[in-house]
């Protein structure tokens, strides 16, 4: 006979199993001989205690763990029979009404997998992100690694300017009291590197060695620290010294610096210019791959399990816990972070999982192997001995699974572009480098 099952709402389902009492009790039986011929009870040589006290001491465990198998296996059979796919965990509750005599039964409530439908690839529209490496993008990357070597010389009557090295005194105080690092001597910092805020870098710029300013400050009511967040307070500053920054010359010493063992400028540039068009061509594909995600996402409505976005949802509490723990936060492990948070995005992400899935099932849109190794071949470049992580990674199963997986989404990229209707964009270089 089908199960009946019995739809409550949305993507909720329900059935009832029905298990025979005399079959469970006739395996609660086997199990407990076959635990009497070795069960240790006091007073008793091993397997030779009465069944009756094996019963007492070992029944209750053992019939439960029955009674959850048998009730899997009904389950196990309404699903083959139904062809349900189940999404999460069923949650089975005993019923008492309209049970005939030597049975029990249990009603099963879950979620299954939505139908979905893929959408009209034509119909989509998607910017695909397109950005130009030249010898100004070079010359730019270049100076950024001369500014991160960059020396400091102090100067006489220099007035502070973005890039400088300013050493002061500073006093803060809220209604003339003092407060918790609001205080330091000697203090150096690079002005214009948004180290400090920004009301505190106005105030120094300008300002030459030797000289002082009182100047109030706003704090954000969003501040790290709850003392002072929100308040305004005044802070008394000396300068002690202003150094500019001496930017070292591209030349052989430079070209050490930065791994180029034989000190050759040429070779130099043109790893540089190789490692910048790997990180243009990826942060490219990513900006792409954002825009096509947002287009199938926006073009399907279907519902999806709770039960699924509420692992997600947890999941991603637990990670915001590990990145927490990673930046040193105190009591990371316990602090309160809502799954709520999370459940919009969560959402998200599982209804695209289907979808992209969908894509993947209708399209044969699967990894190859040979799409996975050249991938693997691609990401090694970033390191200094690329064989070895390609060996590394073609070995280990965990680690080429997850490569496996991004091959996945840009295959799914690729035959949505081939369909969709597609504009490219023109992204600026430190725009897309998130430098601008």
């Amino acid at each position: 006979m089908q199960p009946v099952v019995e739809t409550l709402s949305g993507l909720e389902r329900r059935v009832d199993l029905v298990v025979s009492v005399a079959d469970i009790e006739k395996e609660v039986q086997s199990q407990l001989k076959r635990v009497a011929r070795t069960a240790k009870i006091q007073g008793f040589r091993p397997g030779k205690a009465p069944l009756a006290m094996i019963e007492r001491s070992h029944g209750p465990g053992i019939r439960y763990d029955v009674i959850n198998a048998e009730v899997g296996r009904a389950l196990d059979k309404t699903i083959e029979q139904t062809q349900l796919r189940i999404a999460g965990v069923p949650n089975l509750e005993p019923k008492t009404e309209g049970v005939e005599d030597g049975f029990m039964a249990f009603s099963a409530t879950f979620e299954v997998y939505p139908e979905v439908a893929t959408p009209d690839l034509s119909t989509l529209e998607v910017k695909r992100a397109k950005v130009d490496v030249g010898d100004a993008e070079i010359q730019r990357t270049v100076d950024i690694l001369r500014k991160q070597r960059a020396t400091y010389e102090a100067r006489e009557g220099r007035a502070a300017q973005d890039d400088d090295r300013v050493t002061l005194d500073f006093t803060g105080t809220i209604d003339g009291v003092a407060f918790d690092g609001g205080s330091a001597e000697k203090f150096p910092f690079v002005l214009g590197q948004g180290r400090m805020l920004p009301e505190f870098e106005t105030a120094v710029r300008g300002m030459k060695a030797g000289e002082s300013k009182t100047f109030p400050l706003e704090f954000p009511a969003d501040y790290g620290s709850k003392e002072v967040a929100g308040k305004t307070a005044e802070f008394a500053i000396t300068v002690t010294e202003v150094a500019e920054a001496v930017l070292p010359e591209v030349n052989e010493e430079f070209a050490k610096s930065l791994g180029q063992p034989e000190g050759d400028v040429e070779k130099l540039l043109a790893d540089v210019r190789a490692n910048i068009e790997r990180e243009v061509k990826s942060r490219s594909q990513a900006r792409t791959k954002g825009s096509v995600m947002d287009a199938l996402v926006a073009a399907c409505s279907f519902d999806v399990p709770k039960a699924l976005v509420e692992s997600d949802a947890q999941n991603r509490v637990v990670a915001a816990r590990e990145e927490l723990k990673q930046r040193g936060v105190p009591n990371a492990d316990t602090m309160p972070i809502p799954a709520e948070a999370f459940t919009a995005e969560s959402e998200r992400r599982v209804r695209l999982g289907l979808l992209v899935s969908e894509l993947v099932s209708s399209a044969d849109l699967k990894a190859k192997p040979e799409q996975v190794r050249t991938r693997i071949e691609e990401f090694a470049q970033n390191y200094e001995q690329p064989a070895q992580v390609v060996a590394y990674y073609l070995a280990d199963r965990q680690r080429r699974a997850e490569i496996e997986a991004i091959v996945l989404e840009d295959n799914v990229v690729d035959y949505v572009l081939s369909k969709a209707k597609v504009t490219d964009e023109n992204v600026a270089f430190d725009e897309l480098m998130g430098t601008a």
